[in-house]
């Protein structure tokens, strides 16, 4: 009991397309990736451009603003470190483990 319908149709076939829609569309793809692309291209551009501006209008460049505070955190680290190791309890608690022998 085979079906009427599968055997008019070979496993190989493929279904019949027209290459007028297929090169259209292909056409219409590759148009719409260049307008895509040139807009792309000016938004970075705008962008750059602002960017460059807003950096220029600032007191303080950002390469400095980024040194000061590299230098601040340096101080602040070396400072709590200083005073963590200088704490009266920090000393307290080295004699107590030499006293005891630990």
């Amino acid at each position: 009991m085979v079906n009427a319908a599968s055997d008019s149709q070979s496993a190989g076939t493929w279904p019949a397309l027209s290459s007028g829609p297929l090169i259209t569309g292909g056409v219409l793809i590759g148009i719409g990736a260049v307008v895509a692309a040139v807009g792309l291209a000016v938004a970075g551009t705008h962008v750059a451009v602002a960017t460059r501006a807003w950096i220029k209008e600032l007191e303080t460049p950002p390469s400095e603003l980024a040194r000061l505070k590299w230098e601040q955190a340096k101080s602040a680290a070396t400072s709590g470190a200083s005073t963590w190791r200088e704490h009266p309890n920090a000393k307290v608690g080295l004699a107590r483990r030499g006293a005891n022998g630990s």
